[in-house]
């Protein structure tokens, strides 16, 4: 069995969880020790679409017409594409259809939760659905006294200043209007979220957020990644994430690598996996306030749980995971 990861558009792409996704899929196969392509023009058995657009689309078709087996990544909902792009909300019923097409299309789907399958069946998607995380590179975000100090000094991080970290794109889903409320209330804090949107493609309040309406104590750096994104992972004081809809997180997995101090909003995404035992969770600005702030007090220790977590879903088990899902579905 010879396996086709595909994802179109990747260099419009790299800065999402979905362009993180296909990465963490690439280094399960070689953990997998499972043959595999990204090249199209090659020869495979089992497709692996990652992407909805017409090259997918395409692609899909063709695969069936040469009876391959093709799986969907269910990586995007209708919940999800809400409170994105400006007029998201207005065509997310049409973006739902759409989606449905591939969904249907398709000999199976791997989507990252059992949230979001319960999403995608809820949309009359009677195809076999397997619940499979983007998993997690436990080695990329271990300590190293490198990438703290290189976050320490790109940011010019002095000495028993508290910092807290966000991640994600500029969109209202993500909650970056509750994370800027919250710096509000606590101006001691520095505040960082890691991401950018293009500007013009977001609403005009985002843009208002991300450019003049935030306090003096909020940065937006826009996309790092490397030593200082990682080093941020584990010498900021807490990862504060409060975005209201998620099919998994990367960014959570991330954190939770890296034994930070994780505070959440309590959404469904989370049931099952994360928890009080393993992260502070809220569902209001108070909420939050109050979460970090005891974390800054040193009063929450959660670390070891949530790190545990992310050792569930690591790559090397993702990945013994997507190879049995693979099996199954080339027996479909």
């Amino acid at each position: 069995m010879k396996v086709l990861l595909y994802l179109e558009a990747e260099h419009y792409l790299r800065k999402s969880g979905i362009g993180r996704a296909i990465k963490h899929q690439e280094r399960a196969m070689l953990s997998a020790g499972q043959d595999y392509t990204m090249d199209p023009n090659d020869d495979y058995d089992l497709v692996h679409i990652n992407t909805y657009g017409v090259k997918s689309w395409r692609l899909m078709n063709q695969a069936k017409k040469a009876g391959k087996k093709v799986i969907m990544h269910g990586h995007s909902t209708e919940e999800d594409f809400r409170n994105s792009f400006i007029g998201s909300n207005l065509v997310a019923p049409l973006f739902k259809w759409y989606l449905c097409h591939f969904y249907r299309k398709a000999d199976a789907i791997i989507t990252p939760t059992e949230y979001s399958k319960h999403l995608i069946q809820g949309y009359g998607i009677t195809n076999p659905i397997y619940a499979v995380s983007n998993g997690i590179d436990l080695t990329k975000y271990q300590t190293t006294p490198e990438k703290e100090q290189a976050f320490h000094d790109y940011f010019n991080i002095k000495p028993g200043e508290k910092v807290v970290m966000g991640a994600g794109l500029f969109f209202m889903r993500k909650g970056i209007d509750d994370f800027v409320k919250v710096a509000e209330a606590m101006p001691d804090v520095r505040f960082i979220w890691f991401g950018e949107t293009n500007k013009w493609v977001i609403p005009h309040k985002v843009r208002q957020i991300v450019t003049k309406k935030h306090p003096k104590n909020v940065i937006f750096p826009g996309y790092i990644k490397g030593d200082v994104y990682e080093g941020a992972m584990s010498a900021s004081d807490a990862f504060f994430f409060p975005s209201r809809e998620e099919t998994e997180g990367i960014v959570v997995l991330e954190a939770l690598a890296s034994r930070q101090h994780v505070v959440l909003r309590d959404i469904p995404v989370y049931e099952g996996w994360v928890n009080e035992r393993s992260a502070d969770l809220a569902t209001d600005v108070d909420g939050f306030v109050k979460a970090l702030e005891n974390v800054l007090a040193g009063a929450s220790h959660k670390e070891d749980a949530g790190y545990a977590v992310a050792e569930s879903r690591s790559i090397e088990k993702i990945a013994d995971q997507l190879v049995s899902v693979y099996q199954q579905v080339m027996e479909l």
